[in-house]
């Protein structure tokens, strides 16, 4: 079951969550993330963290991330770990993929070119 949440102008953030057979949880987000999206992110990913394995969130449909999106997957990393979960991010586009290597978060949290490769790592 697919539970989708976003805001009323396209190009703002999209979320949607899913859950794998296994009980991995899926966060897919479309657009942009910015302070706008930033809080809603930051409960999404941190909605569940204890239950099942772990969360994989699918930027390959992210345009554009800031510091305040950076900032919630760091929260949500340190939630993670706190939990005995794991936290990995699958298929981000180059731009995002660039401001996560600038800051270090690809080193911090796994990163996987694809949704698949993450879900199976």
């Amino acid at each position: 079951m697919a539970e989708t949440e976003g805001a009323a102008v396209p190009e703002r953030l999209l979320i949607t969550r899913t859950t794998t057979d296994d009980g991995t949880r899926v966060v897919t987000l479309a657009g942009e993330i910015d302070l706008d999206g930033s809080a809603r992110l930051r409960e999404a990913l941190l909605s569940g963290v204890a239950g099942g394995p772990g969360t994989v969130v699918d930027l390959g449909a992210v345009t554009f991330m800031d510091s305040s999106g950076i900032n919630a997957l760091i929260t949500a990393h340190q939630a993670t770990q706190e939990a005995g979960t794991r936290l990995c991010l699958a298929a981000p586009q180059d731009a995002v993929l660039r401001v996560l290597q600038l800051v270090g978060v690809d080193s911090l949290i796994p990163c996987y070119p694809t949704l698949e490769a993450a879900l199976t790592a």
